[in-house]
């Protein structure tokens, strides 16, 4: 029988491809894994909730297998939210503390962060995170935290990502449906971020792309903090689906054959090779078995990837990042894993690739280590990390009241 538990955190991946729902808890500070459930994603469609009663009941079975493997009661939860709804935006504001110089506090801080959200949305527009790059103070720039400096003069400039408010709308009623209580809901590509980058990369410069299988989440990183987010309408799918026509086999073939066979990079694989479609493959709808050369494979896969880093080079430059790559590119996702793809992306881009593997949580299975778990895994990390950060506040604020009432007396 399940138990209600403390100190649980639960965190929702729906995707096109999978719903997974996966279960951690706190113990003197540090997140341990719980459990997890994986479903087969329906009534998905390109990253977005296409039909809500198949979308929950994919959900709700994920919640089921998590609290049994858990065991313990998930009541709650923190969502993702992906797809090419997403926008981001960067913007300035601040405000003037009067002509003679006084400690900037919390309060000043959050005046200065409103002043710059305040930028005109479409009505159908939410903020998902107000991300502060760096604080002027009296035109110093590069300041992290102002609190307890002195200044007359507080600015703040900062990145705002924004999702279609009927889009994260559905993803919340799904997940309600499902009988998940939404805490919060983090953008899929923070949370990447947050399971696969380093501190250094952070700093250098460095642009994370999540290749899930219908979008591909954009979040570069600067100097330590967000510089641009956006999506790509290109995923995995799109790979899967090139093969499919070209090769005339069932979406189930050309995913088995790009798995095994697929390389992005149609030089690296040798000109003799040839392999078997059909026959007596499970998914191959009964066609008769043939061969073909393994490097027609390589011949539809290539202009996919090339169409989808020239885009990415594109999105990059119009969001004026595209120098700022000190720490190269990081893949992660389960679409990351096509082989070639890390070198048509130093091709594009001028700058070293990698995959991005996510932290492991301690007594996490091996076999959530894998890219395409990034974004739960780093959902957990996020919710953390914000928990523990509000935690402080909260205890800094009781200490400051504190001692401002015992002066009273």
């Amino acid at each position: 029988m399940t138990q209600r538990r403390e100190g649980l955190i639960t965190v929702l991946d729906a995707g096109s491809q999978k719903s997974c729902v996966l279960v951690a808890e706190v113990q003197d500070g540090v997140l341990r894994y719980l459990g997890h459930g994986i479903e087969v994603s329906r009534g998905m469609r390109k990253g977005l909730i296409a039909e809500i009663a198949p979308a929950a009941d994919a959900i709700n079975k994920a919640a089921l297998t998590a609290e049994r493997t858990a065991n313990a009661m998930i009541e709650n939860a923190v969502v993702g939210v992906g797809g090419a709804h997403i926008r981001g935006v960067n913007s300035r504001g601040g405000i003037s503390l009067g002509s003679r110089m006084r400690e900037i506090t919390r309060e000043e801080v959050r005046a200065a962060v409103d002043r710059a959200r305040s930028v005109a949305l479409p009505a159908d527009r939410e903020v998902l995170h107000l991300l502060p790059q760096e604080f002027i103070l009296d035109d110093q720039p590069g300041i992290h935290d102002p609190i307890g400096m002195v200044g007359s003069k507080l600015e703040v400039n900062m990145h705002i990502s924004t999702c279609s408010g009927s889009a994260a709308q559905s993803i919340v009623t799904c997940a309600n449906k499902a009988g998940l209580e939404v805490e919060d809901t983090v953008y899929e590509g923070i949370a990447s971020a947050e399971a696969v980058l380093s501190a250094d990369e952070r700093e250098l410069g460095v642009c994370l792309m999540d290749v899930g299988s219908s979008t591909t989440e954009l979040v570069v990183f600067f100097e330590g903090s967000v510089a641009h987010t956006s999506v790509l309408p290109i995923g995995g799918d799109h790979f899967t689906n090139d093969l499919a026509v070209g090769l005339h086999v069932s979406v189930q073939e050309a995913e088995h054959l790009k798995r095994t066979y697929g390389h992005a990079v149609v030089t690296s694989v040798p000109s003799l090779n040839e392999i078997e479609i059909g026959g007596s493959l499970a998914y191959s709808d009964g066609q008769p078995a043939r061969m073909v050369r393994q490097r027609f494979l390589s011949e539809i896969l290539e202009p996919r990837a090339r169409e989808f880093f020239q885009m990415l080079r594109e999105n990059l430059r119009q969001g004026g990042v595209l120098e700022a790559l000190g720490a190269g590119c990081v893949l992660t996702g389960g679409g990351a894993m096509l082989p070639g793809l890390l070198d048509v992306a130093e091709s594009f881009l001028r700058v070293p690739a990698r995959i991005g593997y996510p932290v492991p949580l301690s007594r996490m299975p091996q076999e959530l280590v894998k890219p395409e778990f990034s974004t739960a895994i780093g959902m957990l990390l996020y919710t953390h990390r914000t928990q523990v950060r509000r935690a402080a506040e909260d205890q800094g604020l009781r200490a400051k009241l504190k001692a401002i009432f015992a002066g009273s007396f």
